[in-house]
């Protein structure tokens, strides 16, 4: 499922822009909000610390809505005062893998993107075409049987789409490297540290130049032992640094973490989201209930952040430790029981995380949130500005 700012990309994967066509701002009776276009000068290209000199990661700006009638633009490095004590910040942890590697399937050039890691060992993957500049273009999966070569003599088998219908994404085996005069890798098998050694971060075309996975890690991410983590960056967190956190921190806000994997993002329009991995803890179980009892607002930082603590609620709104995986889809027919807000970034047109802030701030405030975005320039994308929507306790 999509989870950030720059995540739930177009039809075509690429998530590149339109052109300079005046952005359209409208409804669907059956998705709600929509965006038609988003001009190109609106694409962040670069992380806002690579914009001057002196800037850091919290050099972005903050749309704040709260309901449907109030708007206002801050700096990020304000959200200390636009917070209260006893508020929580629901943070995901997830580290971001070098998820893009370079392969062969016989005599085609590909790109591997490594989506999400199943139970039974096997990887969800997205086979894409290099497109010059280090970026991609879509590419139709498969065909089942179909053996693509991975550097270091490793092997990837192509099983089955992961989805009937849909085979943008397919079910991928690790395989023992061929006999090869190159020296094959001490973990034939291990997807992780063929990351480590070969992989770099997934990039897409509005993006000026390749990162160092350093720029896509939030200064929340938590490496896992094992080498799990998300395809891409859960990039509502990314603005955060260290001084906020402790100037939030100092005010009273707190911060309770849990772990949503994403996967690869760009779905195609006809594609749900998929099932993700996530991990609640039992402390931020108690946090979050404590606040919710003591008259604190619940913020998901993150569209991530939502779909796996609204996976260990109860039909009350108790959260409880809990973890697997999760299916659930959140739209304002489902609605949330235990967010109060949630801290995002911009999202695609025809994006299915619209319904997902529809759902914590109702639709009047997205449509007027968007609106206010475009009027006022600010940027979409991982490496864009954020928007924090706050639930509209007066609405039905």
């Amino acid at each position: 499922m999509s989870g950030t700012g720059a995540r739930g990309g177009g039809v075509d994967g690429t998530r590149a822009g339109t052109g300079g066509r005046a952005a359209v701002v409208h409804e669907k009776s059956t998705t709600g909000l929509y965006i038609r276009d988003i001009p190109r000068e609106l694409l962040a290209r670069v992380p806002a610390e690579q914009r001057g000199p002196g800037l850091g990661r919290d050099a972005v700006r903050l749309l704040v809505s709260r309901g449907g009638t109030r708007v206002s633009l801050h700096a990020f490095r304000e959200l200390p005062h636009l917070l209260r004590a006893g508020d929580v910040l629901v943070v995901n942890t997830s580290a971001t893998l070098a998820a893009a590697v370079d392969a062969r399937l016989g005599g085609e050039a590909l790109v591997v993107h490594f989506s999400t890691r199943g139970d039974d060992g096997r990887w969800a993957v997205e086979l894409r075409a290099p497109a010059g500049g280090g970026t991609t273009r879509p590419r139709p999966g498969g065909p089942a049987g179909a053996v693509v070569e991975l550097p270091g003599g490793r092997l990837l088998v192509l099983e089955e789409p992961l989805a009937a219908g849909a085979d943008r994404l397919w079910w991928a085996r690790p395989s023992p490297a061929r006999p090869s005069p190159v020296p094959p890798s001490p973990h034939p098998y291990g997807v992780p540290e063929l990351l480590r050694e070969h992989g770099r971060p997934i990039r897409y075309a509005y993006t000026e130049r390749d990162q160092p996975l350093s720029v896509y890690q939030t200064v929340f991410a938590v490496p896992e032992p094992d080498g799990a983590g998300s395809a891409e960056m859960p990039s509502a967190g990314r603005p955060f640094t260290a001084d906020l956190v402790a100037r939030l921190v100092s005010r009273g806000v707190q911060f309770a973490p849990l772990t949503l994997h994403t996967g690869v993002a760009s779905q195609e329009a006809h594609e749900p989201p998929y099932p993700e991995r996530y991990a609640v803890p039992a402390t931020t179980a108690a946090l979050v209930n404590a606040a919710r009892a003591g008259g604190g607002r619940v913020i998901a930082v993150g569209t991530t952040a939502v779909r796996a603590l609204e996976s260990a609620a109860d039909p009350r709104g108790v959260v409880r430790a809990a973890g697997g995986w999760t299916d659930l889809v959140v739209t304002p027919e489902r609605g949330v029981r235990v967010v109060d807000g949630l801290l995002t970034g911009l999202h695609e047109p025809e994006a299915s995380h619209l319904l997902m802030l529809e759902a914590v701030a109702g639709r009047a405030a997205v449509r007027l949130g968007y609106a206010q975005a475009l009027a006022r320039h600010c940027l979409w994308h991982e490496f864009g500005d954020a928007h924090l929507l706050l639930r509209d306790d007066n609405r039905h």
